[in-house]
Parts: C-alpha cells; structure tokens; sequence
C-alpha cells in the first residue's frame, strides 16, 4: 500500500481509526475475501461518520483514485449476498 486514506482532520481519533478500518474492509474483499457480517459493521460505522451521500461519494472516489478498489462495488455485492456469506470481489 502506497497511498494514504481520505480523512477528515476534524474527526476524532477513533473515528479516523474506523474509517480507516471499512477501508482496509474494502481492501480486503479485492486482494482475499471478508465475511459479510464484518464488512457491514465497518460500512455502518463509516456511514455514522460520513452520514451525507455526498460526502461517503466525495471518501469513497477518492479512495478509489488512489487504491482502483471501488467501495461502492464491494457495498453493492456486499448488501446482495446472504448472512454467513463473503464478500470477494475477484
């Protein structure tokens, strides 16, 4: 990994360390597989932080600027698959 994740400097510590956590989720579905379960609590603390659709487009484009992995796939195939699945986006 050679990029950093976006971030607001007006977040808390742990809500910095969350966000970055739901990206590392979005990582994980691209290079291994995450189960659903996990990938969702970090999707729904990420989105307690980043409330406004705007602005998770705004984190989640720019994230994807930097690493090619689009969180809006991995939530897309994520919400589609049942309890107990995994998400795996290759």
């Amino acid at each position: 990994m050679d990029y950093q994740y976006p971030m607001d400097l007006d977040w808390s510590t742990d809500e910095i360390v969350d966000v970055i956590k739901f990206f590392e989720a979005v990582e994980k579905a691209y290079e291994s597989k995450i189960q659903k379960e996990a990938f969702m609590k970090a999707y729904r603390r990420f989105k307690a932080i980043v409330p406004g659709k705007a602005d998770e487009k705004n984190y989640t484009d720019e994230f994807e600027a930097v690493s090619t992995y689009s969180a809006y796939q991995v939530i897309k195939k994520a919400k589609g698959l049942e309890d107990g699945d995994w998400v795996k986006m290759k």
